[in-house]
């Protein structure tokens, strides 16, 4: 590691007239850093910046701005160990993500009894702009100091909404899709779905006791009135009811709301009553990990326990008919195991191998598929090179298919809580999409979630 010294300047060294100046062009990392630590989070979510697509509007990025003076005092005049006693400045201007920003400091006067300098402060953009003009009072070190200096360090900033953002842009851009919710009958399931109703994204039914939905919307200050209800009085007879309004087509969507799992995959897969089509119902994941350059989708760690090959070739074809509608062209899928080679004692390696057979046949049509493979030589181009294996899939993944419900359960929440992925979930193969949310999701992972269906969804049928 190289080490570097900065100085600082006394006060006798310094003299009306100097000057010191630093340029730099504001990205969008530069700006969610600055809201990380400042605490601006809210301007740089606001509708504003979604519109200006990468403008963001003027507080932030202008206190940013603001900020590189401070780097001219500590590091150039009057260098490391002085003291910032005052500072008044004027912002004319906005800027924004991609501008260019000049700043000047330049010394306009000195007190001899207190040893403080006044400078003029001037910031410009490229167009030669103002963006703040003011003054700053400061006091020198008394004596000269020297500091070692380690390497800046380069900050990566992760913000787990960025592709997400994207669906969720898709889906609002679309008429909202009539949908089902189930037993909305607690706080976040219910003020989940009024706000994707006030999101544009769905037109909710509530399917559940009025009574309950009414007394806790009435306790959560929401407004129900333009939202009907379907009053069930107990959740497992409001899945029920539910499937029976998308099986009819009076929904497009389903959502879980505050009931159980099995309650509302019983009424689905029920065969009287359900929502199978030909397929095996299965789950998709849509991750947005941090470390990985594109959305990574996983599938089944929700719904099917320890799936044969027959109930494989459904999950496996769901999740690439889904990838295909939200124009994920030619998706590449990697078949997990344990490791890369055929192995007799690992079922899960035979598994992977017939399918990739099928694929190779036209039995399961619509994207790249290879396996067996390790999640490492999937994820890793790398690690694929030094064990030698060839394949199109490696390092470029977009599916992960896990061989059964544990791995890929074990598998997600690791992406989850050690990776920072947000996750977003639906069911397919039935036949309207379902949205299952787990108690422990946040906002952005339910609407990305429901985003996730609304463009799955088929439109609502024209009534002649």
């Amino acid at each position: 590691m190289n080490l570097g010294f900065i100085e600082s300047k006394t006060y006798d060294e310094i003299s009306v007239g100097d000057t010191a100046r630093t340029e730099h062009v504001l990205t969008m990392d530069d700006a969610m850093a600055f809201a990380s630590i400042s605490g601006f989070d809210f301007v740089l979510n606001s509708e504003e910046l979604i519109e200006r697509a990468g403008g963001v509007p003027p507080t932030g990025p202008n206190m940013w701005c603001a900020s590189l003076i401070s780097g001219l005092f500590s590091m150039n005049i009057p260098g490391p160990g002085c003291t910032l006693t005052n500072v008044s400045l004027s912002f004319h201007d906005r800027i924004h993500v991609g501008d260019r920003i000049l700043v000047k400091v330049q010394v306009t006067a000195k007190e001899d009894s207190t040893k403080s300098l006044h400078f003029d402060c001037l910031a410009s953009d490229g167009g030669g702009k103002r963006i703040f003009s003011g003054t700053a009072q400061l006091i020198a070190p008394p004596t000269k100091l020297r500091w070692s200096t380690l390497p800046v360090p380069q900050v990566t900033v992760h913000d787990p909404y960025r592709r997400h953002h994207g669906l969720i842009a898709r889906a609002t851009a679309r008429p909202a899709v009539k949908t089902a919710i189930v037993w909305p009958c607690d706080e976040v399931s219910l003020g989940g779905c009024v706000q994707a109703f006030k999101d544009s994204l769905i037109v909710p039914v509530l399917v559940g006791s009025a009574a309950k939905i009414r007394s806790l919307a009435q306790s959560m200050q929401l407004d129900l009135r333009t939202i009907q209800i379907v009053d069930i009085s107990d959740s497992r007879t409001a899945a029920v009811r539910a499937v029976e309004l998308a099986r009819k087509g009076g929904v497009q969507m389903l959502m879980k709301g505050s009931l159980h799992t099995d309650e509302l995959m019983s009424a689905v897969v029920s065969r009287e009553g359900g929502m199978r089509t030909g397929r095996r119902i299965s789950h998709v994941f849509a991750l947005d990990v941090p470390a990985y350059h594109k959305t990574l989708f996983v599938t089944d760690a929700a719904i099917n326990i320890q799936p044969d090959l027959e109930t494989k070739i459904s999950i496996l074809q769901n999740a690439i008919d889904m990838m295909v509608t939200l124009e994920v062209a030619n998706p590449k899928v990697a078949i997990l195991s344990a490791v890369e080679s055929v192995n007799p004692a690992i079922p899960s390696t035979l598994d992977a191998a017939a399918l990739c057979k099928m694929v190779d046949r036209g039995q399961i049509t619509g994207a790249i598929v290879d396996g067996p493979l390790a999640f490492d030589n999937a994820i890793s181009s790398d690690a694929a090179r030094i064990k030698n294996i060839k394949s199109p899939v490696a390092g470029d993944v977009d599916l992960l298919m896990v061989p059964n419900l544990e791995a890929g359960n074990i598998l997600f929440k690791q992406l989850q809580y050690l990776a920072g992925a947000l996750a977003a979930g639906v069911v397919v193969g039935a036949k309207v999409p379902i949205v299952l949310t787990s108690r422990a999701d946040g906002e952005l992972a339910r609407m990305a979630s429901c985003a996730l269906a609304v463009l799955l969804a088929k439109p609502a049928p024209v009534l002649a």
